[in-house]
């Protein structure tokens, strides 16, 4: 499965008015978590590898990927008492943390960015514990190094950003002159508490760059591996043990080649998305 690149796949807008403000050159992966979800409760802290909780898994994988390319990675958590787990979890992998606001979460990104002195974000939600490592890193890379983009991430065919879908494979990359425009723009806790979806509902207002995912991740409908309920949970905890955690098994490729060969996780996650639609 080939990594994105910015070729015929991609699909840029930029605003009427300019180009993109100037940039910084420190890039920040910020990683989105807390213990308070109503549907799965805690679900930071349940074990998925062996004991290792979900976070943990999600925070070596990401260490592993990003080795040598010098990423400051932050876990953004909120002030509220039960997430002082999240905050030893994430102590206990090397992380730094910062903690914000529990609701509005665009604030939290906008303080954990300006807490390392990051002028662009790759924001990475910590329920995907499958997240593509070589999307991740090759957003990073390529984000990194643009002047151009205030948004930039990858996209289905229709062009729906895949943040608004349930695959739970990529992040997304966005500068913090961007983030906080929204923050100024408006007040309505849709856009506080979902922090691009401002950006990328405003292409008139913001440079988005959304690199087309394959179309062989596209193609399984019924391929859902974000978490947000205890039947994911438990899928996703059954699955990653069945393929041993390896990296080069649970690439977007190899997944898919192993649930083709067992199609009934995929009626599973079928019962899971007509639940939990976006």
């Amino acid at each position: 499965m080939a990594t994105p690149t910015a070729t015929a796949t991609t699909m840029e807008t930029m605003p009427d008015n300019s180009k993109s403000a100037s940039r910084g050159e420190k890039t920040a992966i910020i990683i989105q978590a807390r213990t308070g979800s109503t549907r799965l409760s805690r679900k930071m802290a349940l074990p998925f590898d062996g004991d290792r909780p979900v976070l943990a898994v999600i925070l070596g994988r990401i260490t592993d990927a990003m080795a040598g390319i010098g990423a400051e990675i932050v876990v953004a958590t909120t002030t509220e008492e039960n997430d002082d787990l999240i905050e030893d979890i994430a102590s206990a992998s090397g992380m730094k943390v910062f903690r914000g606001s529990e609701r509005d979460v665009l604030d939290r990104f906008i303080g954990a960015a300006r807490s390392v002195g990051a002028n662009k974000v790759i924001r990475v939600c910590a329920d995907n514990v499958f997240l593509d490592m070589k999307s991740l890193r090759f957003l990073y890379e390529t984000f990194h190094a643009d002047r151009r983009h205030d948004y930039m991430s990858f996209r289905k065919s229709d062009g729906t950003p895949s943040i608004k879908t349930h695959y739970g494979f990529w992040a997304e990359a966005v500068t913090l002159d961007a983030l906080e425009k929204v923050a100024r723009a408006t007040d309505d806790p849709l856009y506080h508490e979902h922090v691009t979806n401002y950006i990328y509902s405003h292409p008139d207002m913001f440079g988005c760059c959304l690199h087309q995912i394959d179309p062989e991740v596209e193609s399984h409908e019924d391929l859902r591996l974000t978490m947000d309920t205890p039947e994911d949970y438990s899928l996703q905890r059954e699955l990653y043990a069945a393929l041993g955690g390896d990296e080069r098994q649970i690439e977007p490729e190899a997944l898919i080649k192993y649930l083709d060969m067992h199609c009934e996780l995929y009626t599973t996650m079928r019962r899971n998305i007509e639940s939990n639609s976006k």
